[in-house]
């Protein structure tokens, strides 16, 4: 226990007060926009966006250019998903939870592609003496998981869980073993809360 306790102080030693206090900002809007996200509360963009542009900052600390590029795609999305939940025709939401289809199974790939492809040459590009390693090949791979995530969730597509739960789940160590500790503690608390979602989405779609 006391080594997990010195490791966790270890890794915020060099930090600046302002860069522990942005992480915590991030880790409760992160949480906060997500509990939003589960009860379909249209408030999960706005407090989405607040986590995005902080987290932006931070993945920048650590050389994370594929969460740099996700977390700046969020913040676009985020207005679009702003826009398309609040649509009402005759009182009723326009938007509605719904089930995957064909159509989005093509959209889905071509920005899960589009993204990995971005992500790739904007490790190559700003990274110096970049290798290709397990870090770098989890950040570029999920950085296309996440977008697709996103844009699926601004459509309330009910599988846009499984892909935040799959997502989550490999970011954990990536993060940890970047020294984000309290963002990889979040994404924890990130994949219970996903587990939760998919399942309260998956009961107001049956109804």
């Amino acid at each position: 226990m006391s080594e997990l306790y010195d490791f966790f102080l270890s890794s915020y030693s060099g930090y600046s007060r302002v860069d522990i206090v942005l992480e915590f900002l991030a880790f409760w809007f992160g949480i906060i926009s997500v509990f939003f996200a589960k009860k379909q509360n249209i408030l999960v963009y706005p407090t989405g966006i607040i986590c995005t542009i902080i987290t932006t900052y931070l993945m920048y600390k650590v050389s994370l250019f594929g969460h740099i590029l996700v977390n700046l795609l969020y913040t676009i999305i985020s207005f679009f998903g702003w826009w398309n939940w609040s649509r009402r025709e005759n009182n009723d939401l326009v938007v509605k939870v719904s089930k995957f289809t064909s159509n989005d199974l093509s959209k889905s790939l071509l920005i899960f592609f589009f993204i990995v492809f971005v992500a790739y040459f904007a490790h190559d590009f700003f990274a110096n003496n970049f290798e290709y390693k397990l870090k770098e090949l989890l950040d570029i791979f999920t950085s296309g998981i996440f977008v697709t995530a996103m844009w699926l969730m601004a459509n309330k597509k009910l599988e846009n869980w499984i892909l935040w739960i799959i997502g989550n789940v490999i970011t954990i160590p990536l993060y940890l073993f970047s020294y984000k500790i309290i963002l990889s503690i979040q994404y924890v608390i990130f994949t219970i809360l996903a587990i939760q979602a998919y399942i309260e989405w998956k009961k107001s779609l049956s109804k």
